[in-house]
């Protein structure tokens, strides 16, 4: 998963609460509290999402999945390693900027398992 294909999917995925999604729609765009720290959003290809959801967001039932149309982010996506626990030569998508909603194709519901956990996504 660690090839040139892999670091241009059709879709990107950003992990959140749905009252922060719902604060975005009404703010115009979506930014997360550490963007003014960090200067990017994590965002991940389809299958990663489970990786970041497992380490940030375990037994979570009040979490969205934002589908995301690269070609309309406005900002800089640079693929970037996640952290040591990742698999070896893993890079994420870090959008630098705040993530405007027109870039946001659907809004799905992320529910974890019976155990709290997260599956990776079905590919299609």
């Amino acid at each position: 998963m660690g090839n040139e294909q892999d670091l241009n999917p059709a879709t990107l995925l950003h992990i959140c609460s749905r009252q922060e999604w719902e604060n975005a729609r009404a703010a115009g765009e979506y930014r997360t509290p550490d963007l003014p720290e960090t200067g990017f959003i994590h965002l991940s290809a389809p299958y990663q999402a489970h990786l970041p959801a497992n380490r940030v967001f375990a037994g979570r039932t009040d979490l969205v999945l934002l589908h995301l149309d690269p070609a309309r982010l406005g900002a800089p996506v640079k693929w970037e390693p996640g952290v040591p626990a990742d698999p070896e030569s893993m890079r994420f998508p870090h959008l630098y900027g705040p993530l405007p909603l027109a870039a946001v194709r659907a809004v799905t519901d992320f529910r974890p398992g019976p155990d709290g956990s997260f599956a990776p996504l079905e590919q299609h």
